[in-house]
């Protein structure tokens, strides 16, 4: 899962979770602020009620009686100030049930008793509970829209901040490591961020990147001037032992001497050409315009192949789509691409066995062509190393070099061609070419 999909989910989560305890605590903070809200309203009555009295006297409430008592028309509130015991000390606010006409309502009340010309007197205020009640819904249901919108409104700027934020890790990962391709012809552009930790992290890649083309090139530079120069010593020692060859006189056993190490300078100067070749390919010397027919070039290849089937008693049955041409290759690399996976699949295979040579035409307009062999297998330990130079895969490989399929990797590499290898010991393998869509027409 990407970074900012993980971060996008958190702030969701987080969020929602956030939503969910304010829901569940909801009614008891509105509850809470109300039931404040109301003792403040109270205590505003209250101390209304005492200016009154220290302005107008206690006959204000009083008009002459013992007591005083009032209640709005709907009895939400009401009012009573009545003497009270000297012993009687209150000041607090407490919900209770009162008798009012006959009808029995729960009011919040305060009481507070207070002394007026030396006489003591309860005053008491008191508000319904249907009253105050009546405002949490309503506070609950837009205290939840607010809390929602907010938390709408903070998601979609964390998610946009986040994208931002994350902008330039998303530019390294496509130019440092998605679209760049090996061996890094071009050199890396920097990203531009203000994040030092993005920074450190483009420059460290950018860094290695240097250190790999360098060293790559190091590596091509010597491959390819060490091929060069071996080429001339060997030819000059072929030319000696050939003119030796020619000398009169010779006996049976020098002359078996001369002809193994002819053999060896042969041997030696495939390897040193295939070295050759796979410079060439590094360093992008062909060009990659012909357009090549599957069928012919396929059949051309089996009759160069045709004299090491025969000597084997190996029967080869070809059936490639007949119509399918490949463009934008290079006819020399692709022909000695299949070329060596033909000649791999005789040189591995059983006495008597055969080799299948097809091609399917894929939906999408891709082209796989797959070459299968019925002889003794690849072990499953040695499948990831059969395209590494110089190291052999089984006892049995004849020179066992590796170099064969180690030009075909570079082909397919240089062509931007996947290619799959399947084997079980005993029975066969199969290497298969998926040519990508726009290679074929």
């Amino acid at each position: 899962m990407k970074l900012q999909t993980k971060l996008a989910l958190f702030h969701s989560l987080s969020k929602t979770a956030i939503v969910i305890l304010f829901i569940l605590l909801l009614p008891l903070l509105v509850s809470s602020v109300v039931s404040g809200y109301t003792n403040h309203l109270l205590e505003e009555q209250k101390q209304k009620v005492l200016r009154n009295i220290s302005r107008n006297g206690i006959d204000y409430y009083l008009a002459g009686d013992s007591s005083y008592g009032s209640y709005t028309m709907l009895k939400e509130e009401y009012i009573s100030l009545e003497p009270s015991p000297p012993s009687l000390n209150l000041d607090n606010i407490f919900t209770s049930r009162r008798l009012i006409e006959g009808d029995t309502l729960t009011y919040r009340v305060l009481s507070y008793t207070f002394p007026d010309h030396g006489r003591k007197y309860l005053l008491e205020i008191g508000k319904t509970l249907g009253s105050i009640n009546q405002y949490t819904y309503p506070l609950q249901r837009v205290a939840l829209y607010v809390l929602i919108s907010l938390v709408l409104i903070t998601l979609l700027v964390d998610l946009i901040f986040t994208r931002i934020l994350l902008r330039p890790l998303s530019r390294i990962i496509k130019t440092k490591i998605l679209n760049r391709k090996f061996p890094f012809n071009e050199a890396p552009i920097p990203v531009n961020t203000s994040t030092t930790d993005f920074r450190f992290l483009d420059e460290s890649l950018s860094g290695l990147e240097t250190q790999v083309r360098s060293a790559f090139e190091k590596e091509r530079e010597f491959t390819s001037n060490a091929s060069h120069e071996l080429m001339t010593p060997i030819s000059i020692l072929q030319n000696k032992l050939e003119n030796l060859m020619l000398e009169e006189g010779l006996n049976e056993n020098i002359q078996e001497k001369i002809n193994g190490m002819m053999a060896t300078l042969d041997r030696l100067k495939k390897i040193v050409r295939i070295l050759l070749m796979i410079s060439r390919i590094d360093n992008n010397q062909f060009l990659r315009s012909d357009e090549v027919a599957v069928q012919p070039m396929l059949h051309e290849i089996g009759q160069e192949l045709s004299d090491q089937m025969e000597a084997r008693n190996i029967h080869a049955s070809v059936k490639p789509e007949p119509s399918i041409s490949l463009h934008g290759v290079n006819r020399e690399l692709i022909f000695q691409c299949i070329f060596n996976l033909w000649h791999n699949a005789i040189r591995h295979n059983r006495e008597g066995g055969s080799i299948q040579i097809s091609g399917r035409l894929l939906t999408d307009g891709a082209y796989v062509l797959s070459i299968e062999d019925t002889g003794a297998g690849i072990p499953a330990s040695a499948l990831p190393h059969i395209f590494d130079r110089f190291r052999k895969a089984g006892e049995n490989t004849g020179e066992g070099y590796g170099l064969g399929l180690s030009i075909v990797k570079s082909i397919t590499d240089y062509h931007g061609i996947r290619i799959d290898v399947q084997s079980r010991p005993g029975r066969g393998s199969q290497f298969s070419l998926h040519f990508p869509p726009d290679f074929t027409s």
